[in-house]
């Protein structure tokens, strides 16, 4: 990609995770911490990677992606918001009675949501159900799917893998969110399901290693995802959650927390000041 490309792909990361901070302070609930880490990729995939019209979200020949951590909506929320799906301001309505910006997505009620999730594992095995659907009905679509490395400590995580194998789900990209926190503190320290490419590539996936913040490494791992036939591919993103926002970055405690005014008032500050500096670049 071009500077100017990359340029306007950080821009629109800070303004992701100024959107993120602001649908949890004002919903005073809600995950930050892994919706920041995914921040980057949500970013290239919606501005860059996939076919998608927001003037036409139920285009039956769209690419899909499916959000199988399901709590960290307010990511997903806000990149559809800075994508055109819906007003940004509406950010502001997270997880009030009412919003169509609920605490885990929802197909029917948010625009650009392809699949309901919430509860763990089942969000990538929908995305196999659909990359196998494309299959059977010659469609040219690829399907995109975000799982936490906490998550794949679920059973069910593997059972979809072995499916994707099994029917050679090529146009299927799972991506890794692996920012080493879970609810409960360190992944190692809960289930350790280290070393994480190794278990992919067990179960036939291709896998790519990348960087989870850095749009080259990012674009690389798609394009290589893209070219590959047979299998599905894993990308694994090294990440760190909370990222750019100081006091969250690396700190479980920010899981599932909302920011309080205070707190607000410091990340907005922050997130403002990384996005002058990508405007004076």
């Amino acid at each position: 990609m071009t500077e100017s490309e990359k340029k306007e792909l950080m821009k629109l990361a800070c303004k992701v995770r100024m959107g993120i901070i602001e649908g949890t302070h004002s919903a005073k609930s809600g995950h930050p911490g892994g919706s920041l880490s995914s921040a980057d990729m949500y970013t290239y995939l919606y501005f860059k990677e996939m076919n998608i019209d927001p003037e036409n979200p139920s285009d039956p020949d769209r690419d899909r992606f499916v959000l199988s951590k399901g709590h960290t909506a307010p990511g997903l929320y806000s990149v559809l918001a800075q994508r055109g799906f819906f007003p940004v301001e509406e950010l502001k309505t997270l997880r009030k009675i009412g919003s169509r910006l609920q605490g885990h997505p929802n197909m029917n009620m948010t625009p650009g949501v392809d699949m309901s999730t919430g509860s763990l594992g089942q969000g990538v095995s929908a995305a196999a159900g659909m990359a196998l659907a494309a299959k059977k009905q010659g469609k040219d679509l690829r399907v995109y799917t975000l799982l936490g490395d906490g998550e794949i400590e679920e059973g069910q995580v593997w059972e979809a893998m072995m499916f994707a194998h099994h029917y050679e789900l090529d146009n299927l990209c799972v991506i890794v969110d692996n920012n080493d926190l879970q609810i409960d503190g360190r992944i190692a320290d809960v289930i350790d399901p280290y070393p994480i490419p190794d278990k992919f590539k067990a179960f036939g996936l291709h896998v790519e290693e990348i960087d989870g913040h850095d749009f080259d490494q990012i674009e690389a791992a798609l394009e290589i995802a893209k070219q590959t036939k047979g299998v599905p591919t894993a990308i694994i993103m090294k990440t760190i959650k909370g990222k750019g926002v100081s006091f969250m970055e690396d700190q479980a405690g920010w899981h599932g927390k909302a920011p309080n005014d205070e707190q607000y008032a410091t990340a907005m500050e922050e997130l403002g000041k990384q996005l002058e500096e990508v405007e004076a670049m």
